[in-house]
């Protein structure tokens, strides 16, 4: 692990394998370690990059809202710092929507995508849950989340038979800074990209969980016909961590798109 400075904050991060770049955003109440059977796959292929986004594991936690332009300048930052100029990009949840506006703002920058377990914007039913759970952690922190959080996450049979994935994870969330849960919180409620996706040229592939109550297949689907050329996944038997869940099948989607990417 390792640490640098860039836009403003301290942000943690690690370096493993070789080959072309690729760079790993993890979910919301997580952190870089959210990867490691990712990092397990893809590192004899490629350089992987993964870092604690800001307000997560062993980043800064600034207190106050987060916004998107913000966070899109982290990733630029950490990669200005490693001298990285163009790499492959795989976000899941929060890290899906970090996706979409780094391709956005900087596409020059980004090889290919891999959007997995998000959304491009929210309707005024689901976003209108997020202040009241950013009310509910600046108050009484991140224990009451914990367990909702990992039903949302993952089926139930899953759930049932890796109690051991359950604490892993579990303790990732207890974890989370409160203002960085909050801080997100506000970027993610405010999320609207559906109408500016057509413009991404990278190649793209979606990926969602058949069970995914959160982000679910009719959200990953308005992403993928929204950028041109996009590929839509959908991997049964999974809910919103399906990097967790199915990590074989998720892993051998992730490498088939990024080979031929390459």
């Amino acid at each position: 692990m390792h640490t640098i400075h860039a836009s403003g904050i301290d942000i943690r991060y690690a370096v493993t394998g070789s080959g072309p770049w690729l760079v790993l955003s993890h979910a919301l109440g997580c952190d870089l370690s959210l990867w490691d059977e990712q990092v397990a796959a893809l590192a004899p292929h490629f350089t992987v990059l993964r870092f604690d986004s800001r307000g997560h594991g062993g980043s800064s936690a600034p207190g106050g809202a987060y916004d998107f332009d913000m966070l899109t300048a982290d990733v630029l930052g950490l990669m200005d710092g490693l001298g990285v100029a163009r790499t492959h990009f795989l976000g899941l949840s929060m890290g899906g929507m970090l996706g979409q506006h780094l391709a956005l703002a900087a596409p020059q920058r980004v090889a290919s995508l891999v959007l997995a377990s998000t959304t491009s914007s929210y309707p005024p039913e689901a976003r209108a849950m997020w202040p009241e759970r950013i009310h509910v952690v600046a108050e009484q922190g991140m224990e009451p989340m914990v367990a909702p959080t990992l039903e949302r996450w993952f089926t139930a049979p899953y759930r049932a038979a890796h109690p051991e994935v359950m604490a892993r994870i579990g303790a990732l969330i207890r974890a989370t800074p409160p203002a960085g849960y909050c801080g997100w919180g506000h970027a993610i409620a405010a999320i609207d990209t559906t109408a500016r996706l057509g413009v991404i040229a990278n190649p793209t592939l979606v990926i969602a969980g058949a069970q995914d109550a959160g982000t679910p297949p009719d959200m990953a689907r308005v992403i993928a016909q929204a950028i041109p050329g996009a590929r839509l996944e959908v991997i049964e038997s999974a809910s919103h961590l399906c990097c967790v869940e199915q990590a074989e099948v998720f892993n051998r989607l992730v490498e088939e798109f990024l080979g031929a990417k390459c």
